[in-house]
Parts: C-alpha cells; structure tokens; sequence
C-alpha cells in the first residue's frame, strides 16, 4: 500500500536533475535498493553453478526458497513502485537500475529459476494437451495465511 505512494516525494526534487550534462539516476529507495543488493549476493551464491539456459530445483519451504520469494517479493515492491512514478521519475530511476546492473541480475535470475515445464501440477483427470495448465496460463494467488 506504502510503495505507490512514495514516488510523489521524488517528484518534488525532480528538477534538480534536468540540469545537468551527463546522464542522471535517481534511486529507488534506499531501504529497498539495499535489501535487493543483499538478496542478489545471496542468490548469486545459490545459482553460481548453474548456467542461464538450465534451471534450479528449488525445494518448497526450503532457505533458498525463502531467499528466492524475497528477492521476488521485493522485486513486486519495486514495480509497484516504479507503476506509480511518473514517467520522467521512471527514466531516472531506471538509470540507476542500469547502472547498478539489477535488472540485468534480475533477468540472469529468472532465466535460472522458471522451470523448463511450467505446468501446474494437480490432479491429472483426462487433461488433453489443449487443457494442460501452465503457470503462464492461470492466475496465482499469493495469498500469506
């Protein structure tokens, strides 16, 4: 609920950064930005050895379960964030994405986590292939009980 809200405070600093010659970036919020950078190194460390192509098997309910929800979860925070930036707000804090490379993490991360069969397993009551349910196809429900 916070993270739309947050954006309208850049804004009023927005034209200190029209100014100047070389390119500006403006970070996200510093609390989020350095729990993403600690989250990055400790997925780095889980998916060092697997190479982007090839998939992790990530346990449910495991610790690096858990690491990898955060890094997704505070990734969501991020959009939400950037969703209700206004657009010249969204260009510099995509600046400082670009430069700290985090989108570029984020990409080598997903491509390392989605499975290479993204069906969703359940009861298999005479599914054709037309039927088959894919996480692409339905929608998820990420309720916390």
């Amino acid at each position: 609920r916070l993270m739309p809200e947050l954006p309208k405070f850049d804004d009023e600093d927005l034209k200190c950064y029209g100014d100047e010659e070389e390119e500006s970036a403006l970070s996200p919020p510093a609390a989020l930005m350095s729990v993403l950078a600690t989250q990055e190194l400790l997925l780095e460390n889980i998916l060092e050895c697997i190479p982007v192509g090839e998939f992790a098997v990530i346990q449910p309910l495991s610790d690096e379960f858990c690491l990898v929800l955060g890094y997704l979860l505070t990734w969501k925070l991020t959009l939400a964030f950037f969703k209700a930036a206004s657009s010249q707000l969204r260009v510099l804090y995509s600046q400082y994405l670009r430069r700290t490379k985090s989108l570029n993490k984020l990409l080598y991360h997903l491509f390392r986590l989605m499975p290479e069969n993204p069906v969703i397993s359940g009861p298999t009551s005479e599914v054709t292939n037309k039927d088959t349910k894919t996480y692409f196809t339905e929608e998820l429900h990420l309720d916390v009980k």
